[in-house]
């Protein structure tokens, strides 16, 4: 079962809560799915039971379409965050980790086409695997954070946190206009371009200096 996790591999001390996705915060990945740019951060929601381990084998559904990869750089919620001020939300990050926003993208187009909302593409069990979350007294600047992800041994996605059309706390403060954000709780603040379909048998690495280099494979359900 998922509990957030510390660097050395032990439970972080908060319970596991929601995920809270922002779409379209990298501009190079809006162009490459020739999307529009939202005029405010674009929000939707993977369950607890989306959360899985990213240190382990990442499953994927084969029956649904195309699953595509899209690494985020997660926050790990330390304390209550409603209509916040800036102050307030800085302090209320407690780590900062990697996640897969895994998306059935054939499922996410076809549901917007018709209109639907996307939690069948994206809150599958599993949709979200997180690393280990790095204590924030460790991270010298939250905009300054460069990550990747490697797939067979090829770069498929790089990207810095400097990039983000909207930076960290300024995310946190706009969701926490929307809705309560608790301890325990992640945030996932967009990826860069460079997502694209999963098969079985690939082999990932996760990275983010000095914290993070998570090698793990896929396997199909």
């Amino acid at each position: 079962m998922y509990q957030h996790r510390n660097l050395q591999g032990l439970p972080f001390g908060l319970p596991t809560g929601k995920v809270v996705c922002v779409g379209r915060n990298y501009l190079d990945h809006i162009q490459e799915l020739n999307n529009a740019v939202p005029g405010e951060p674009l929000l939707f929601l993977k369950p607890a039971t989306a959360l899985c381990h990213a240190g382990d084998v990442i499953s994927i559904p084969t029956n649904r379409g195309a699953c595509h990869n899209e690494l985020e750089v997660a926050i790990l919620i330390g304390e209550p965050l409603s209509d916040a001020s800036a102050e307030q939300a800085k302090s209320a990050m407690a780590g900062v980790g990697l996640a897969l926003d895994l998306t059935l993208r054939d499922l996410q187009d076809q549901l917007k086409q018709d209109g639907h909302p996307w939690e069948r593409a994206k809150a599958f069990d599993n949709a979200c695997p997180v690393s280990a979350f790095a204590p924030m007294s460790e991270v010298a600047d939250v905009q300054a954070l460069a990550f990747s992800l490697t797939i067979n041994g090829q770069v498929r996605q790089r990207g810095n946190t400097h990039m983000m059309m909207r930076d960290t706390v300024s995310l946190l403060v706009a969701i926490s206009e929307v809705f309560t954000l608790v301890p325990g709780d992640i945030v996932l603040t967009g990826t860069p371009k460079g997502v694209g379909p999963l098969q079985p048998d690939d082999t990932l690495t996760l990275s983010m200096s000095p914290w993070f280099d998570i090698h793990t494979r896929v396997v199909g359900n």
